[in-house]
């Protein structure tokens, strides 16, 4: 695992009403603060990668669809520069993956519908100075194929 990534697995309340899914609490041990919350969609197929932050962390828990979720460690001081982790997540994967900043991260919707991505951010977007540092999806130096392997 990438120093500084953690992961929740999250535990989904059925009834007959319908279900409950907590993501993130102030009381959690991986709680880092709160910034900010938002819903994002990546329709199938669709990559929407590459980009890290310098700031903040990020909360990311995809709660429609799956994703393949990938992050790469680019900090060449880390014990784990060059490592590649990839979580497959989603309705039937419910995770929280926590990305701490400077590492690069993405995902590939890989299911059929649209894919509905909860996060919750430290720190507010700021649009006069976006913490946000991006690379293409495809043409890059990390060492991730967003490709379907098939076999």
């Amino acid at each position: 695992m990438i120093q500084g990534v953690k992961v929740k697995e999250l535990k989904v309340i059925p009834d007959e009403r319908g279900r409950l899914m907590e993501m993130l609490r102030v009381d959690d041990e991986i709680f880092a603060g709160f910034g900010q919350v938002y819903l994002t969609t990546t329709n199938p197929g669709v990559v929407k990668a590459w980009h890290l932050h310098k700031q903040q962390t990020d909360n990311v828990v995809c709660v429609a669809g799956m994703i393949r979720l990938g992050l790469y460690d680019d900090r060449k001081d880390s014990p784990t520069f060059g490592m590649v982790n990839q979580f497959f997540m989603g309705v039937h994967k419910p995770l929280l993956v926590q990305i701490p900043a400077f590492v690069y991260h993405g995902w590939k919707c890989v299911s059929q519908e649209e894919a509905l991505i909860v996060n919750t951010v430290t720190k507010p977007y700021n649009p006069e100075n976006p913490d946000e540092f991006r690379l293409d999806p495809h043409d890059n130096h990390i060492p991730l194929n967003w490709e379907r392997k098939d076999g």
